[in-house]
């Protein structure tokens, strides 16, 4: 089997392009930089350009699937033109993948998308399944409904599009986890706003797993990777503390304060969203972290 993969070089994709490896899956990945351009027999790299629509059709060549999970990153201060990025990189990219889908001879069957949980509105209360109707309409839902409606076009093509809607991603790699554990490693660790929170989180290890499980069982639909236990943000905090053995007692940061500091983006800091994973679950996928704990430890010891 061979896979078409954009953000291969990302914090996610270098996770997934590993086991997809080790399953013996052939590699072909999309790529804006020829510096990143490799030439192995199980692992090739191709030059495109979304924002100017350009792409090598060669890399479509013997693919069966394709994984997308290229975006700008949301971790950077929103401004205008930022935002703009956010949202075009995701959505330019989509369109790019069906326009070389539709005008090539190719033997592509499924697609699979990266999503985010930020779909659904942030509530203290309610429970999202992937059949829940509720959307946000901040800046960051809108920006989700629209790259998984670019995604669905794809399916007119009579290829079955799944969309793997994303949690709080647990990684000591990069991303939020990094960020939370460096003010923890020097005992001033603290829960954002009133910390009640919830943050629906999922292990490295356990994303690429979905991944890959979406791929070798075609799954199609929306799918929420995360972990079957959220939290509270108030319990991510304390548990960081708990396996990095360091105290836990500053009083928590006000709202305020971290929307002068971030603007707009500190929103991902506030939202609560407490999302289901019962259907992957109900697929067959089995977690290899359930445990917060254990999860955290893995990535930080």
């Amino acid at each position: 089997m061979k896979v078409l993969i954009t953000g291969a070089t990302g914090l996610v994709g270098n996770e997934l392009v590993s086991l997809l490896l080790k399953n013996g899956i052939y590699i072909n990945y999309l790529t804006t930089s020829e510096k990143k351009i490799q030439n192995e027999e199980k692992y090739k790299g191709f030059l495109w350009n979304p924002e100017k629509g350009d792409i090598d059709f060669n890399c479509i060549d013997d693919v069966d699937v394709v994984i997308h999970l290229a975006g700008a990153s949301i971790s950077k201060r929103w401004t205008q033109k930022y935002k703009e990025e956010i949202l075009e990189s995701r959505v330019l990219s989509t369109q790019l993948l069906y326009t070389l889908l539709k005008g090539t001879d190719n033997k592509v069957h499924q697609f699979i998308c990266a999503s985010a949980t930020g779909i659904y509105p942030s509530s203290l209360e309610a429970v999202y399944s992937e059949e829940s109707p509720e959307r946000d309409h901040s800046f960051l839902g809108t920006v989700v409904q629209k790259w998984e409606e670019a995604a669905d076009q794809i399916s007119r093509l009579d290829i079955r599009v799944a969309k793997i809607r994303t949690g709080l991603v647990l990684s000591g790699k990069g991303g939020v986890l990094k960020e939370l554990a460096g003010p923890v490693k020097f005992g001033l660790g603290a829960a954002f706003g009133s910390g009640k929170q919830i943050q629906s989180w999922i292990n490295l290890r356990d994303l690429a797993g979905i991944y890959v499980y979406a791929l070798k069982n075609e799954l199609e639909g929306a799918y929420n990777a995360v972990a079957p236990y959220p939290v509270s943000q108030s319990a991510l905090v304390k548990t960081i503390a708990k396996v990095l053995d360091k105290p836990y007692f500053m009083p928590n940061i006000p709202q305020f304060a971290m929307q002068l500091a971030l603007g707009e983006m500190s929103t991902l800091l506030f939202d609560s969203q407490n999302v289901s994973a019962k259907k992957i679950i109900g697929e067959g996928y089995q977690f290899k972290y359930l445990s917060l704990e254990k999860a955290i430890e893995h990535e930080l010891k």
